[in-house]
């Protein structure tokens, strides 16, 4: 089983969703970024590599006005029974800033919208082939399905909003968005585990549709959808005869790229994203701890309009 852990990773691109002008705050402009961050949840509920970490500013001077974070991981129980399971965990942060005026006074409200999504998968390994090295090419169909929630903050500009009696405006100050999402992926997984080296390939098309649910105000009920292709590979193998832990010590060598579909696409100022890694592995499988290995690695990050880098942490159990 291998869990990924959040990777620091900063990125410099043109976002969209975020704009440097502030809105004047009505109910289609509080709509339409509602629905921006229910789209913002999509890009947490699919296991993701070059998406794993984001920080993006608006351009200016100002805070990063978007972040988002995701770890979770996944594994097949057994050959005897390969049923796959997996989930992931993700939070984004969205700061849009509003106009607000009540005929006599204006006044630019900052509001801060945080976001947790949780994700879950449940597939199935079919065996399509084994090669001479041993390494198994297998299909496998995955049911995924989400649980998110949003909440809203403004901690200035509440004398403003306490005399705006809309759904709209009530929603910024401490108002909740809820969403659920149904979906599922098709992924084609080549793995090889040797002594000389390890091999793992990885093809898969995500989809998941998200709507608003519950006790969601109907100001900024939605709907959106989250759907990509990725790539993926990693090579492990021993440095020299170096060891560690009773182990060889072994480099890491990984390469992604994820192409947004969909309502995705172009929202963040960007397609697509690529990344290249370099790491380390340490094994401690001769020690009874229940982590049997553990990665570093480095990562450049590249995309239309957008450059950046990151640190991340991976482990095997």
């Amino acid at each position: 089983m291998m869990v990924s852990l959040p990777r620091a990773c900063t990125l410099s691109a043109a976002l969209l969703l975020v704009s440097p002008a502030c809105l004047a705050l009505d109910g289609s402009h509080l709509k339409q970024r509602a629905d921006a961050v229910l789209m913002l949840m999509s890009y947490t509920v699919v296991p993701d590599v070059t998406a794993s970490d984001l920080n993006i500013g608006s351009g200016t001077n100002e805070k990063n006005q978007l972040s988002i974070t995701q770890f979770g991981g996944g594994a097949t129980l057994s050959k005897r029974y390969p049923i796959y399971l997996e989930g992931t965990l993700g939070y984004s942060r969205y700061d849009p800033q509003f106009v607000l005026s009540n005929g006599d006074d204006s006044r630019t409200i900052p509001a801060k919208w945080n976001s947790l999504t949780g994700t879950g998968g449940i597939g199935w390994d079919f065996n399509l082939y084994t090669d001479k090295w041993g390494g198994t090419l297998v299909l496998r169909p995955i049911f995924n399905f989400m649980l998110g929630t949003m909440a809203s903050d403004v901690r200035i500009g509440s004398r403003l909003i306490e005399h705006k009696r809309d759904a709209d405006f009530k929603f910024l100050d401490g108002g909740r968005l809820n969403a659920y999402g149904l979906g599922g992926s098709l992924m084609l997984d080549y793995e090889m585990f040797s002594k000389e080296q390890d091999i793992d390939v990885e093809l898969r098309y995500s989809g998941m549709s998200l709507k608003t649910f519950g006790s969601t105000p109907e100001a900024v009920s939605g709907q959106s959808s989250a759907e990509n292709l990725g790539l993926y590979l990693r090579r492990r193998a021993p440095i020299s005869d170096w060891t560690l832990l009773k182990s060889p010590v072994r480099y890491v060598l990984e390469g992604a790229h994820t192409e947004y579909l969909g309502d995705q696409r172009g929202q963040l100022g960007f397609n697509g994203l690529s990344s290249l890694g370099v790491g380390l592995e340490l094994d401690s499988s001769q020690y009874p701890v229940f982590i049997s290995r553990t990665r570093l690695v480095a990562r450049y990050m590249f995309g239309d309009n957008t450059r950046g880098y990151g640190v991340g942490l991976a482990m095997s159990f």
